[in-house]
């Protein structure tokens, strides 16, 4: 069952002054959230596995069609195939094979997961009334500071939600292994779940609400 809740942020300036406050209403899990949150990270990571592992077996590998000596007669063990398993250059025995590991969540229940995380991290996330004006240029030391002056640490993995492509806070954040930035309608489980404090566009808050609280 769903339940609505009630979230009231402050939106603060670059600076970290409250600028304005927005409220947004979320339908989230009554009981057990983490059951949907586990699913929908469970689907990320397995559809993020490459099962290209494979091997050969004795029916795949080149050659082999000849019986390499005659089966009586040589002293020699008898050989049926240079291709054998047991033969250098030979197939493999229940070698892996290409696989797919893909897995499927109703969408319904991929966004209530992502509710029910924002949910959760309330009291861990931040809305910025603009990103432009978080970083006007390219420099890493400027939004190192502007971060560290909203009480937030760069040592900690931080997710940085834009409401479009910013290159500026791209190239400022790219080479800061804890910063992960990306845009409002590519929201994950796996990304939210690993970082420690969540910094989201005031604008891109809305795109959310809109996009995965069911009203597109």
């Amino acid at each position: 069952m769903a339940n609505k809740v009630e979230i009231k942020y402050d939106i603060l300036s670059p600076e970290g002054r409250i600028k304005d406050s927005k409220t947004i209403n979320l339908e989230v899990s009554e009981s057990n959230n983490m059951y949907t949150v586990h699913r929908a990270l469970i689907k990320q990571l397995h559809n993020k596995r490459k099962g290209n592992a494979n091997c050969k077996s004795r029916s795949d590998v080149q050659g082999g069609g000849k019986k390499p000596w005659k089966q009586k007669g040589t002293g020699r063990a008898r050989a049926g195939s240079i291709r054998s398993p047991l033969w250098k250059g030979g197939g493999v025995i229940f070698g892996p094979k290409t696989k797919s590991y893909t897995k499927k969540l109703n969408k319904k229940e991929q966004r209530l997961a992502l509710r029910n995380i924002l949910y959760n991290k309330k009291n861990y996330t931040t809305i910025i009334e603009n990103f432009d004006l978080l970083c006007s240029s390219v420099s890493t030391k400027a939004i190192v500071e502007k971060i560290h002056g909203l009480n937030i640490k760069t040592t900690e993995k931080l997710l940085l939600v834009a409401v479009k492509k910013n290159t500026n806070l791209y190239l400022s954040t790219r080479n800061i292994k804890n910063i992960e930035l990306i845009i409002a309608n590519q929201i994950n489980a796996l990304s939210m779940i690993n970082a420690k404090n969540i910094v989201i566009e005031s604008k891109a808050l809305d795109i959310i609400k809109e996009v995965y609280n069911g009203q597109r």
